[in-house]
């Protein structure tokens, strides 16, 4: 291998570890200290907060979009998904 194929290497071996450290969130404080940022947790809760109440929302909709007797039940569970939020 002559001086210029390891220079390469090199470059290329530092670029992908590079990427991998930024795709697994590897931030580096101080010089040869490194720590994986934490999830932020507010964030999430906030998310799956917001999945639940559409799994609710979906469920409510497939179960009057199925239902026999449409008349006044439709316009009833209608209202009660605009007045929910």
């Amino acid at each position: 291998m002559n001086p210029f194929e390891m220079v390469v290497l090199i470059v290329a071996i530092t670029a992908i570890a590079s990427i991998f450290r930024a795709k697994y969130g590897v931030v580096r404080r101080h010089k040869g200290e490194d720590y994986v940022r934490p999830a932020d947790d507010a964030e999430n809760q906030r998310l799956r907060d917001e999945l639940r109440a559409l799994k609710e929302r979906v469920a409510v909709l497939e179960r009057i979009a199925t239902e026999n007797d449409r008349g006044l039940t439709l316009d009833r569970e209608i209202e009660a998904l605009r007045h929910r939020d």
